[in-house]
């Protein structure tokens, strides 16, 4: 099946469901370095919900929170928390999109939309993934708003912009989403059939497995290369895997982790080091090993050790990349900070001290 069933540009933006949407964007922006750009609530005439634009790079969050208690994903934070509630992907044609993904078997969530304003027209429609989380199929080429209609720019009063200092990421290098025991497959087959992915890559419980616990992964891929979507099932362990505490807190399948992307992950790291963002980190051994594992690399391996950044090397390169503690109080979502020198691959040299490292804050949660 060709990698252009669905011809997807790239990730427009990531929507987050939030108890404040307000309180979220000052995190964002202050602990990992996001400009706030638009803003939409009452003042905009938005009467259910309010919502923030953040961007750094080329990346896009938007973080969204209820008004007023009818308000129809109410429900949401009483059973998830916060977390990412749609994945929206530019399409050249958003009606053509949704009417092949709903051909080949998605379910609709909102047919085909059109919003207009003065700054044109915003085009939209929205197809169900894993457990509520949810795909929006969007096209902007004949809209020159900030955002979307209803988002007008921030009031430069809100936030002051001499406060706001960028971290150095780029873009979203791929997204993780964790679903139940049994059903990797059945969302792997999801995205290739209904949105014309590859499988790029598959981990099983001998890739990724401690004394304790395993998980198993398939990593999918759009025909252009650009959207990499891994995909977690927790497998059988003495113990309760990362991927079944997160089902439990997070109440069913969702967003796991983001990562972002930078050119220098050691400014990036010391940066959001300074800002107060927290990273797990692997013991002193793991980088006694590491020069006979990975063989040369540009980067000064002390520097690396004292700041926890993690190395791996396939046959294209290597990688660096480090992970955040969750964001939440809920043990769900985190974010991973990547740095590619030629490697496509996802770190796998990485995942036994990396998964033993989350098994240690498993446990001083009491839910190992």
């Amino acid at each position: 099946m060709s990698g252009e069933v669905l011809p997807l540009r790239r990730i427009d933006h990531v929507r987050f469901f939030v108890g404040n949407a307000r309180q979220s964007a000052y995190f964002y922006r202050n602990a990992f370095g996001f400009d706030v750009v638009a803003y939409a609530g009452l003042e905009t005439g938005m009467r259910q919900e309010a919502g923030y634009v953040l961007r750094q790079g080329d990346i896009t969050f938007v973080l969204a929170s209820p008004l007023r208690p009818e308000h129809p994903d109410n429900k949401r934070l009483m059973l998830h928390g916060d977390g990412v509630q749609d994945i929206a992907l530019e399409v050249d044609n958003v009606d053509a999109a949704y009417a092949d993904a709903v051909r080949r078997g998605a379910v609709g969530v909102t047919p085909p939309t059109c919003l207009q304003d003065d700054h044109g027209e915003y085009e939209f429609a929205t197809i169900k993934a894993y457990g509520d989380t949810t795909h929006s199929f969007v096209n902007r080429d004949r809209y020159r708003g900030v955002f979307a209609p209803g988002y007008k720019p921030l009031d430069p009063e809100r936030y002051n912009p001499r406060t706001f200092h960028p971290a150095g990421l780029l873009a979203i290098d791929h997204m993780v989403g964790n679903v139940e025991e049994g059903k990797m497959d059945e969302w792997v087959h999801f995205y290739e059939n209904v949105m014309g992915f590859k499988q790029l890559v598959h981990f099983d419980d001998k890739d990724i497995s401690t004394e304790y616990s395993a998980l198993m992964s398939k990593v999918v891929q759009d025909g252009r290369g650009r959207i990499k979507f891994p995909i977690n099932e927790p497998a059988e362990g003495r113990k309760k895997s990362q991927i079944e505490e997160y089902l439990e807190f997070y109440g069913g399948p969702g967003v796991q982790h983001i990562a972002l992307s930078t050119n220098n992950i050691v400014e990036t790291v010391k940066a959001l080091r300074k800002n107060d963002v927290t990273f797990l980190m692997v013991p002193p051994t793991y980088y006694e090993m590491l020069p006979e594992r990975v063989g040369h690399i540009e980067e000064d391996l002390h520097e690396l050790a004292r700041l926890g950044i993690l190395v791996d090397r396939d046959d294209e390169g290597y990688l660096l990349q480090i992970f955040t503690q969750p964001v939440e109080d809920r043990p769900t979502l985190f974010f991973e900070i990547i740095e590619r020198h030629g490697s496509q691959s996802f770190g796998k040299g990485n995942f036994k001290a990396l998964f033993e490292a989350i098994e240690r804050e498993q446990a001083r949660r009491g839910t190992l």
